[in-house]
């Protein structure tokens, strides 16, 4: 009997470029509105239920409108009864319900983090996914064949679309390729008209080689001037790839809008004007470009410091809280420290390594030799990158000295 997902030792994401055929593009696009459909029609319904349990006196054309909503919230046939439209677009069951899941999960986050919000309608956009499971069921030979699956290193099937090419990192998968189960896929199209596949992967062998030779902890510390500086003095630079193209894409944005502006003169919808939709995409792969780029250098740093290290330690951002500073707003989210800091805590699960969070509270005031905390008239400001301490005389580099505070706090964890 095959494992479940939940059961497998190791657990890997992976997203690959899709190449579709136009017929296939056009059966995404179906599923992707469909999915978008069923998640309103969900929140449609619980605002519905919502308004008729405020009434008080018990009415029996409420309580009849009350049971059939709630008949119809948990039933899918009763959709696509209703709107017989899905199924004659070829639409699966599987995307409806996999959309039901997520309105689910939408809900369990916001009971979990309040700040998550509630469920609300999806608005249509240029970009969109949906989601689908993966069915397992025994061949002839006796073997397990997944719905979704790899075909060779080049292609896969997917459930209700068929063959494509893709391309990716999924190549170095394949030497344990048949200990791989493939979990839900997620197929999304972003705002320039690409299309792009992710899996769930799980196996009970890791997916990378776990290095033996490993140095031992180390701290870093997150800030403007540089990207990070860590305990051994070592300083990454920070790239800056939105400031790098702020301008362009701003001459870009305003010709956007000049366009926008002249549509709405001439009573054309902006989907249907073409020279609108020409300089909508310029934008968006400008956009899109600073972000795999920033990705590519976030990944590449993570994954060097977690592979090479046993523990690394960083301090505990609140990012949404800092970047009400409208001075350092901008650099802080070109750097991209939030998306930095998930990237090294699922990393380090998958290398077998540990990652930890501290209180970042005085690391930057204290003394990492004498522990001295610098306080009233000599506290440290923003402008102040080196300092001398008062009580031993140590000369500190600012952000070296916060980095061996930090892994300082994280080894007395341990």
């Amino acid at each position: 009997m095959t494992k479940k997902m939940a059961d497998l030792a190791y657990h890997y994401g992976l997203k690959m470029r899709l190449f579709p055929s136009s017929e296939q593009k056009r059966i995404i696009d179906n599923n992707i509105n469909a999915s978008r459909f069923a998640y309103n029609e969900m929140v449609a319904i619980d605002k519905e239920l919502y308004l008729l349990q405020q009434v008080q006196i018990p009415i029996s054309i409420v309580q009849d409108r009350i049971a059939y909503l709630k008949r119809r919230k948990n039933n899918t046939q009763m959709l696509f009864a209703i709107h017989p439209w899905l199924a004659g677009t070829g639409i699966g069951t599987d995307v409806i319900d996999q959309a039901r899941r997520a309105y689910q999960a939408a809900w369990h986050m916001f009971r979990q983090v309040h700040q998550a919000g509630v469920p609300v309608f999806h608005r249509k956009s240029y970009d969109g996914s949906y989601q689908l499971p993966t069915r397992y069921t025994k061949t002839e030979a006796g073997l397990m064949s997944g719905s979704n699956r790899f075909l060779d290193t080049k292609h896969v099937t997917i459930s209700g679309l068929g063959k494509f090419r893709v391309s990716g990192s999924q190549k170095r998968l394949f030497s344990h390729a048949d200990s791989i189960r493939v979990g839900t896929i997620t197929v999304r199209r972003d705002a320039t008209g690409r299309y792009y596949l992710s899996m769930q992967l799980g196996s009970d062998v890791p997916f990378v080689e776990l290095s033996q030779n490993r140095q031992p902890a180390i701290g870093i510390d997150l800030n403007t001037d540089n990207f990070l500086t860590d305990s051994d003095a070592n300083v990454i630079a920070n790239p800056r790839y939105y400031r790098a193209i702020k301008g362009k894409l701003a001459k870009q944005q305003r010709k956007l809008a000049r366009r926008a502006l002249r549509a709405k003169k001439e009573n054309r919808a902006l989907r249907d004007s073409k020279n609108y939709q020409k300089q909508r995409v310029v934008v968006a792969n400008l956009q899109r470009d600073v972000a795999n780029r920033r990705d590519a250098f976030l990944h590449l740093l993570s994954t060097t410091l977690i592979k090479n290290h046993d523990l690394v330690v960083a301090e505990e951002l609140r990012s949404k809280n800092m970047l009400r500073n409208h001075a350092l707003a901008m650099s802080i989210a070109d750097g991209g420290w939030r998306r930095f800091l998930g990237m090294l805590a699922y990393k380090a699960v998958l290398y077998a390594h540990k990652f930890v969070t501290v209180d970042p509270r005085n690391t930057t005031q204290t003394c990492s030799d004498c522990g001295f905390v610098m306080s009233g008239d000599q506290k440290l400001t923003l402008a102040d990158r080196e300092w001398t301490c008062p009580q031993c005389g140590t000369y500190h580099i600012r952000d070296h000295n916060a980095a061996r505070n930090i892994l300082a706090k994280g080894l007395a964890l341990k």
